[in-house]
């Protein structure tokens, strides 16, 4: 070969290279050939009985379940009663309340703001929100003072994502909390309506960034990245997507993740008439299921909505939430859209961020938005040591299995609930890898 051809031809092989790289589906295969991927019939049956059973001794009142390999959906299908009072059969379709499932969607929202060069993780919050206190409390007092000292370590986007921020925690969440009961008694005869806001937060806050600076003027409850304190973290992360990008928190989600996405289903709050597509929760009471509260679902539908967060707030069906799962999955790619880079996915489902003893329990990992499965913590042994996820309060639950290709979403909307989802989860394993 001529020395002058080399170059091209090896430029001719790589383009040859990239070319034939198999590229991640940006659809889900809904007909896939089971039998082809060793899934036979009597074993989807049998998971058919298992979620059936579930139903059957009233352990919860209705759930969806998703699961997909390589994008080949392999279980999609929903048992039980959306609305158990009058027997409305619950469907793929039904909107769920996702209440932590909102985190991270949020996350991945502010690193798109990263990835556009206008913040990065390592940068401390104050250079953004001056107000953000730089003092943590050392001691309360009986009058309700309090004392503090200066930080060891200033607080960054990171302490936000890992929920090691020292927001709210320790003693500020006690002064917090007492005062707050103070203002719902003298609020009481307003009749102002929760919604599906944190429960920590003032009912009289108009908008997030309200409530934000409020929470601003409070010592830290630990040195940022010393310990994980779980929740508010992300409604301050989803205020500095709202700084930074100039945008309601709302408006930018939507026009970064869930409409590229398709998730067009998902949202923090409708018109009163999608109040139908709700699955209405159940509850366990004294051994027996009940209809629960439905005060979150009717909090999405509400006029005055005008509180959306970025810890909980959003609903929607379990395929929506499939869609952003298989793009976590894919390194950032879904539905013909690019949401994040290949690397950004792996900084935040790859690293652990807290120390190794925190208050998350032994083998507690968290990385940027999301848990981080181990050899010493996962929900079933078949989960691999790449596999990351998170859930919901009310029972959502989602796991995203690199080494298997797998994602897995299983749904309830259920107060007290007894956690099945292990059963589910350990099930679809079976069935893939026996």
């Amino acid at each position: 070969m001529k020395k002058h051809l080399f170059p091209l031809f090896v430029l001719l092989l790589l383009t040859a290279g990239c070319k034939n790289a198999v590229k991640p589906p940006q659809s889900f295969d809904y007909q896939p050939d089971l039998e082809a991927m060793g899934i036979e019939a009597e074993q989807i049956q049998a998971l058919d009985s298992v979620l059936q059973s579930f139903v059957d001794a009233q352990k919860l009142n209705c759930l969806a379940a998703f699961a997909a390999k390589g994008g080949k959906v392999i279980y999609y299908k929903a048992f039980g009663w959306k609305d158990l009072e009058n027997r409305v059969p619950a469907s793929v379709d039904d909107y769920y309340v996702l209440f932590s499932q909102t985190k991270a969607i949020t996350t991945v929202a502010f690193m798109t703001l990263v990835e556009q060069g206008l913040v990065a993780i390592d940068d401390k919050v104050a250079d953004y929100f001056p107000e953000i206190s730089d003092q943590v409390v050392t001691k309360v007092n009986e009058d309700g003072s309090y004392e503090t000292r200066p930080v060891e370590t200033p607080m960054t986007f990171v302490h936000l994502m890992s929920h090691t921020s020292g927001l709210n925690a320790g003693q500020v969440g006690a002064i917090r909390r007492a005062e707050r009961a103070q203002m719902r008694r003298a609020d009481a005869a307003s009749g102002a309506e929760a919604g599906q806001r944190s429960f920590d937060a003032d009912p009289r806050s108009g908008t997030l960034e309200d409530e934000m600076i409020k929470l601003a003027k409070y010592p830290l409850g630990f040195d940022p990245g010393s310990e994980w304190n779980y929740h508010i973290s992300t409604n301050m992360l989803a205020y500095m997507v709202e700084r930074i990008s100039g945008k309601p928190l709302r408006q930018y989600v939507k026009e970064t993740i869930l409409e590229p996405l398709g998730m067009d289903h998902t949202d923090w709050y409708y018109p009163e008439e999608a109040l139908g597509r709700f699955v209405l929760p159940g509850s366990i009471v004294e051994g027996k299921l009940v209809a629960g509260t439905d005060m979150f679902v009717r909090g999405a539908v509400s006029r005055q909505q005008s509180y959306c967060e970025g810890a909980i707030g959003l609903n929607g069906p379990i395929e929506d939430y499939a869609k952003f799962c298989q793009m976590m999955l894919n390194k950032g790619e879904f539905n013909g859209r690019r949401i994040l880079k290949p690397e950004t996915v792996e900084l935040m489902t790859t690293i652990n961020r807290l120390p190794e003893n925190n208050s998350g329990g032994g083998g507690f990992q968290f990385g940027l938005g999301f848990e981080l499965y181990n050899e010493n913590k996962k929900p079933v042994p078949a989960v691999s040591n790449t596999a990351y996820a998170w859930g919901g309060m009310l029972g959502t639950e989602y796991i995203i299995d690199p080494e298997n290709d797998l994602i897995v979403l299983y749904y309830t909307n259920m107060f007290r609930n007894e956690r099945l989802y292990p059963v589910y989860l350990a099930a679809v394993y079976d069935l893939l890898l026996p």
